[in-house]
C-alpha cells in the first residue's frame, strides 16, 4: 500500500510540473465600462478634467452613511449597501459643465424621491441641499428631484463610479450644469430656503444652473 501510493504521489508530482510548465498568464478580456449605449456613444468617465474645489475625495464605506436630515419627520442614515438595496435605474443623461465641456454617460442609481420619502418629508419643505465630503454644497428644487426622477448615481457606464467622478455618489443633476452634480455626497438635507446657494453659486454662479435648449 505504501509502495502503491509513493508511486501515485510521483505521478501527481511529475504531472503537476509539467502542466505548471505549460501555464500562460490569463488574458485580459478587456474593461467592462461599455462605450455605447441604444447607438449613442459614451464618455469614459477616466477622460474627464478634475476640477472639485479640493481634488478627489476619499471616502472610507467602513465607516460612511448617507444622512436624511432637516425637515423630515423620521431623519434616516442609510450605509452604502442599504442605498443600493433601493430600486435601481438606468438613464441616459449628458453632463454639462460650465467650462464648455460634454460627456454623454449611462448612470445607475436610485431615485433620490425613494431616499428621502422614506424619511417623511415634512409639507413646507421646497428644497434639497447637497452636502460632500469635501465641503461642497449646492442645492436643487424638491419639485424638480420628484418631477424628473432625479438619480443619485452609483455605477456608470456599466462600471462602480470611480473615485474622480464622486463615489460612492453623485447627484444626476439633469438639464443643469455640472456645478449642480455634487458629489462624493454624504448629506441629503430637506429645507424650506428657496434661495439657498452652495459653493459656487456664493460666488456668483447662477442658483438656476439651466442648460440652454439648442
Amino acid at each position: 500500500m505504501i509502495i502503491i501510493n509513493l508511486k501515485f504521489g510521483i505521478v501527481i508530482l511529475f504531472l503537476t510540473i509539467l502542466l505548471g510548465g505549460c501555464q500562460t498568464r490569463p488574458q485580459s478580456l478587456g474593461s467592462t465600462d461599455i462605450d455605447s449605449y441604444e447607438g449613442q456613444k459614451l464618455t469614459s468617465a477616466y477622460s474627464l478634467p478634475e476640477n472639485s474645489i479640493k481634488g478627489p475625495s476619499s471616502v472610507n464605506l467602513a465607516a460612511y452613511h448617507l444622512q436624511i436630515t432637516g425637515l423630515v419627520n423620521s431623519p434616516l442614515s442609510y450605509s452604502y449597501d442599504e442605498v443600493l438595496q433601493k430600486t435601481p435605474y438606468t438613464k441616459l443623461v449628458i453632463l454639462h459643465c460650465i467650462e464648455g465641456w460634454d460627456a454623454t454617460i449611462l448612470w445607475q442609481g436610485t431615485k433620490i424621491s425613494d431616499l428621502i420619502d422614506a424619511a417623511q418629508v415634512k409639507a413646507n419643505s421646497n428644497t434639497v441641499i447637497f452636502h460632500c465630503q469635501d465641503g461642497y454644497t449646492t442645492s436643487l428644487p424638491l419639485d424638480y428631484i420628484r418631477e424628473k426622477n432625479i438619480l443619485l448615481a452609483y455605477k456608470e457606464n456599466g462600471q462602480v463610479l470611480p473615485k474622480k467622478l464622486g463615489y460612492p455618489f453623485i447627484v444626476i443633476a439633469e438639464d443643469k450644469y455640472g456645478y449642480k452634480w455634487a458629489r462624493w455626497v454624504t448629506e441629503i438635507e430637506l429645507s424650506d430656503n428657496a434661495q439657498y446657494k452652495g459653493y459656487w453659486e456664493q460666488r456668483g454662479y447662477s442658483n438656476n444652473a439651466d442648460v440652454p435648449v439648442k
